[in-house]
């Protein structure tokens, strides 16, 4: 910075905005694909610049300054204000194009399928698809719109409104036939426990259904089960499912077609009303484009 009138790098400022929003050099550089002492440089830097330090070092972990806090707040609405500047004048050389987002899962079993019919109504509309699993990762400047599960009050992406496209779904247990024809047929739930191979997701952003919680929820007996496939995707453990090596907990509206062609089947009658609902992100205080608009009323239709 070789002036004191001279604004600062943009990758200063960038990982300035992460680290305070996160209150941790470690996660900023895990959102930036940076290493943590490599986050912490830039803000070196940028504090050398400043003439005054933006963060007090805690043992338990980082506090703004007054100063950061001001500077803070200043350099997130510029980011945000720029990051959406951006894409609104990228878009603009093509303005019948959509980006959607959505985990791998829900773009591969549901909108891979529904997508034709709207493509049929909207020719003119040129479809872009981003799979990103955790909608708490997504930069807002990257997409149009979104379709993740949402638990209002509970799993809430900033910066982003949502929209419930099913009003009501169930989940219930469900393999395929395949499965049922390698290991028989399920008794009841603790048959299940006792001699199936259950479907695990580790996975924190899905953690609001378990196993554990489907069973509180019926009020049956739940143990440990004696077999489990575990994976930290969703969409491998449905893939999994489908070539019929467990029982896995399925959403029925999202898995309507495939239960509708014999692939998935009802492991057990149980189900519970989902605490989520399979929702429309848009990002708050965008301008709606044409192609924008058309899916919203198409989708949540």
């Amino acid at each position: 910075m070789s002036t004191r009138d001279a604004l600062p790098p943009l990758t200063c400022l960038r990982a300035f905005e992460a680290a305070a929003r996160h209150g941790s050099f470690t996660q900023a550089g895990s959102e930036l694909s940076l290493t943590q002492s490599a986050v912490s440089r830039q803000i070196k830097r940028l504090e050398e610049d400043l003439g005054r330090p933006l963060f007090e070092r805690h043992y338990d972990g980082l506090r703004l300054t007054p100063a950061g806090e001001h500077y803070f707040r200043v350099v997130q609405r510029l980011l945000r204000e720029l990051r959406d500047e951006t894409a609104r004048l990228r878009r603009r050389g093509d303005d019948r194009q959509l980006t959607l987002t959505s985990s791998p899962t829900i773009a591969s079993i549901w909108l891979a399928r529904q997508l034709p019919d709207f493509q049929r109504a909207h020719p003119d509309i040129e479809i872009r698809i981003l799979t990103v699993e955790d909608p708490h990762r997504l930069d807002l400047a990257e997409f149009d719109l979104g379709i993740y599960y949402h638990v209002p009050r509970e799993v809430d992406p900033p910066g982003l409104t949502a929209d419930a496209i099913f009003a009501q779904e169930d989940v219930a247990a469900v393999c395929s036939p395949i499965y049922l024809e390698r290991h028989g047929g399920i008794a009841d739930p603790q048959d299940l426990l006792n001699r199936h191979t259950l479907m695990v997701v580790e996975d924190h952003y899905h953690d609001w259904l378990t196993w554990e919680l489907w069973f509180q929820a019926l009020e049956l007996d739940w143990q440990p089960p004696l077999h489990t496939l575990r994976a930290n995707s969703f969409q491998l453990l449905m893939n999994a499912t489908l070539a019929g090596q467990g029982v896995t907990l399925g959403w029925t509206r999202l898995l309507a077609a495939e239960i509708a062609q014999g692939n998935l089947v009802h492991a057990l009658p149980h189900k519970i009303p989902s605490r989520g609902r399979l929702s429309l992100l848009t990002p708050q205080h965008r301008h709606l484009t044409e192609p924008m608009r058309a899916f919203r009323e198409w989708v949540l239709g």
